[in-house]
Formats: C-alpha cells, structure tokens, sequence
C-alpha cells in the first residue's frame, strides 16, 4: 500500500454515493424514454421520475453531509462537489422536461422529444460506467472513452433539436410552438449536463491516474 492509499479512507463511502446517484440518473432517463414512447398514464410515469428526482436530491444531500464530516477523501472536496453537482443538475432537467410534458396538458410526444430522450438515456449508462471506473481508477482510457461517446451523443442532440425547431415553426400554432420549443429545449439541455458530467469525470481521470 502506497502512502497515498494509506491516507485515504478504505471504506470508499463517496464511490458508493457516486454509483447509486448515477444508477438512479440512468433509471429516470429510462423512465423518461418509456414516457415519451408511449405517452399514456401520464400523471402516474411523470411521478415515477419525480421520485427518483427526490432519491437523487437525497443522495446529493448525503454527499455534502459526508464532505462536511470527512477530512481526508480519496478525491478532492472541489471534485466530489462537482460531480454531485453535474449529476444532479441532469436528474433535474430530466424531471423538469416530463413536468412540462404533463402541466402543459400536450396531447402526444413526437419523435424529436423521442429521439432526444434516447440520447439522454444512452448517455446516462456511458455515464454510469465512468462512475463506476473512478472508484479505482484502473484504467482511465476507459473512461476516457465514455466521456467521448457522452459529448458525441449532445453533439447529436444539438442536432435533434434544431431540426425539432425547424419542423416546429412550421406549424401555424403559437401555443403548440411554445410549448414544444420549451420541452425540446428542456430535453437538450439534459444532454448539456451529461456533457458536465462527462467533463468532471474525464479531469477526474486525467488527474488522478
């Protein structure tokens, strides 16, 4: 054991966090893609994904406790408190987009709010195994890798959403074009977060390998 690791604490309790907040980022980006492809018990699948945007809330909450009461962490303080920060911000706007599906009353999802759904939820599993390789730290290329697909796959949804804008302005319905253009939006910016993500995690990896 180096003098390093004799320092850090063994018991790896923000790793722990880590996973768990990435598992249930993961798990909401995939409620919210089952939500946009079948858009029916709409009331009952936006809760769902409240839920989990509590359960993120609480995890975040217990990783600011544990920073508070832990002297020496096996990262620095400024990076656990922005990792919490990125993967929560993404857990945020996944909630906020079904809340506006659902308080702004829209009949159907279309296939742009499909299509961006599923970039944030393939997002989220490249971001779940980066999380999982910061815990040792092994083989950063690994990560490295996931961090790459995470910025590709906003690059597609930059994408996504200027053809969803596009298709929208189309229509002769102010209502419906500000509504779209809302949840749209919402659903893009979910994807900028998981480039957040991305980008703390990558100079975890650069840092510490």
């Amino acid at each position: 054991m180096g003098f390093r690791e004799f320092l850090i604490p063994q018991d790896k309790i923000f790793y722990d966090l880590f996973e768990r907040q990435a598992a249930t980022l993961r798990e909401a980006a995939y409620q919210l893609v089952a939500l946009t492809e079948d858009f029916t018990n709409v009331k009952e699948k936006r809760h769902a994904i409240e839920v989990l945007e509590h359960q993120g809330d609480q995890i975040t909450h217990t990783i600011h406790e544990q920073l508070n009461s832990t002297f020496i962490t096996p990262l620095d303080p400024e990076e656990i408190t922005r990792l919490a920060s990125t993967l929560d911000d993404v857990l945020d706007f996944i909630d906020g987009a079904t809340e506006k599906m659902f308080y702004y009353s829209i009949e159907a999802t279309d296939v742009h709010m499909i299509e961006l759904a599923k970039l944030i939820h393939m997002s989220t599993i490249e971001i779940e195994g980066a999380v999982k390789g910061i815990r040792s730290l092994k083989n950063p290329k690994y990560i490295e890798e996931r961090c790459i697909e995470v910025n590709r796959l906003e690059n597609l949804a930059d994408d996504v959403l200027a053809h969803a804008v596009t298709d929208l302005f189309r229509s002769q319905h102010a209502i419906t074009i500000i509504k779209f253009k809302d949840i749209y939006e919402h659903l893009e910016t979910a994807t900028d977060r998981c480039e957040d993500v991305a980008n703390a995690l990558s100079d975890i990896a650069m840092r510490h390998s």
